[in-house]
C-alpha cells in the first residue's frame, strides 16, 4: 500500500501532467490527427497541413525525464540509482513480443488515430468539460473491463 506521501507526489505529477497537456494544446484532438498526418509532410494542399508540435512536447518530457533519471538520488546501502519515494524501481522483466502486445498497440493506434486521442490528454480534456473526451474515456473503461475479464 502507498503511503500518502507517495500518493500526494503522484497526484501532483498528475495534475503537472494534464496541465501540460491543455496548455500545450494535445487535448485537442485536431493538434494530434494534424501530427499524425504524414501525408501533409509531402502534399500539404492536397492532405493538409502536419503538426509537428505534438514531437516538440515529446521531446520537453524527454528532456524532463533525462533529468529527473540524473538527479535521482543513490544511497550509502543502495549506490545504485532508487526511486526517490520507493525501495526499487519496478522495471518489467518481460522482453519478448507476443501476438496480444501487437495486437494492444494496434488497437491503442488506431484508437488514437480515430479518437485523436490517448488516455492522458482524453482525462485532461474531461476535467475541462469535453463531452467527446467523456464518450472516449467511457469506451476506454469499458474496453480496459473487457480486456481485464477475457485475459491474464
Amino acid at each position: 500500500m502507498k503511503n500518502i506521501k507517495q500518493l500526494t507526489v503522484a497526484a501532483l505529477a498528475g495534475a503537472v501532467f494534464g496541465l501540460g497537456l491543455v496548455v500545450s494544446g494535445m487535448t485537442q484532438p485536431a493538434k494530434v490527427i494534424a501530427f499524425l498526418n504524414l501525408g501533409g509532410i509531402f502534399d500539404a494542399a492536397r492532405f493538409g497541413a502536419w503538426d509537428a508540435s505534438l514531437a516538440f512536447v515529446m521531446g520537453g518530457a524527454v528532456g524532463v525525464t533525462l533529468l529527473a533519471f540524473a538527479i535521482t538520488p543513490a544511497t550509502a546501502a543502495k549506490p545504485s540509482r532508487k526511486p526517490w519515494l520507493a525501495a526499487t524501481f519496478q522495471l518489467p522483466t518481460r522482453q519478448d513480443i507476443d501476438a496480444k502486445l501487437l495486437l494492444g498497440a494496434a488497437l491503442f493506434g488506431v484508437g488514437w488515430g480515430l479518437g485523436g486521442y490517448c488516455p492522458g490528454p482524453a482525462l485532461a480534456t474531461v476535467s475541462t468539460g469535453g463531452m467527446d473526451a467523456l464518450i472516449f474515456v467511457a469506451a476506454l473503461a469499458l474496453g480496459i473491463g473487457i480486456a481485464k475479464r477475457f485475459t491474464i
